[in-house]
């Protein structure tokens, strides 16, 4: 039996007096499509940045695949949007896709860039403009095309739909689906509960640093007795 995807174990992160993880204990299967949820200052994005080991934890431990995040190999097989996604400004998008595949020991091959960034209603001759040129709809377009490139098994997106208009929005959960059919793990943060059910198998409610409700979307609405899941998840945090 494969491991995990990702395994958050006691996971705890204090800044100072404030503790903003609780011990968490969250596993997401492999090939698993999980939303993670919470309002402004839930330690979503303090979740998100002990994954990746840009901030280490007080207590607990993080495994991807089965091999500890502290390990460089572990990450190998993740990607990663943050929701304040910003290349350098002055590269074009060219120069920045060729710099990321590089980066990853891969080339730069025409056909499969144009049909990603089709996917996701990019123009093919923006790429030859500066980024700092580029609208923060299409610099997120961008940041996800860099992304799916990778061909990784594990997606980290950070409010991926943030910027995008309601067709990327359907071109993007497009994508996904196919993403999905491969095989591949999708582990994001969301504020918008539409997205998460029509995207996720499961999901989480982080509140206070705690997770307050992991399962399906219909599960979240079931216990709570809601007709809806934005009333789900006010009865979750009440």
């Amino acid at each position: 039996m494969s491991p995990p995807a990702l395994e958050f174990k006691q996971l705890s992160k204090r800044y100072g007096k404030s503790v903003v993880l609780k011990g968490l204990d969250l596993t997401i299967q492999s090939g698993e499509f999980f939303g993670l949820v919470g309002v402004n200052g839930a330690g979503k994005t303090t979740l998100i940045k002990c994954l990746l080991d840009f901030s280490e934890p007080d207590g607990g431990s993080i495994e991807i695949f089965g091999i500890s995040n502290r390990l460089s190999r572990a990450r190998s097989q993740l990607a990663f949007v943050p929701e304040r996604f910003a290349p350098p400004y002055y590269l074009t998008g060219r120069n920045f896709l060729d710099y990321m595949l590089k980066l990853r020991g891969q080339v730069y091959e025409q056909d499969r860039v144009e049909s990603v960034l089709q996917a996701l209603d990019l123009d093919l001759d923006v790429l030859a403009r500066p980024v700092r040129a580029y609208s923060k709809g299409m610099t997120q377009k961008l940041g996800l095309a860099a992304s799916f490139l990778s061909g990784r098994a594990l997606y980290v997106l950070d409010e991926p739909m943030s910027g995008l208009d309601p067709k990327v929005r359907a071109l993007l959960k497009r994508y996904l689906q196919g993403m999905k059919e491969e095989g591949r793990t999708l582990f994001f943060s969301s504020h918008t509960l539409a997205d998460v059910e029509e995207i996720c198998d499961r999901m989480a409610i982080l509140h206070q640093g705690e997770l307050r409700f992991v399962g399906t979307p219909l599960e979240l609405c079931q216990h709570f007795n809601a007709a809806n899941l934005e009333q789900a998840f006010l009865n979750c945090i009440a």
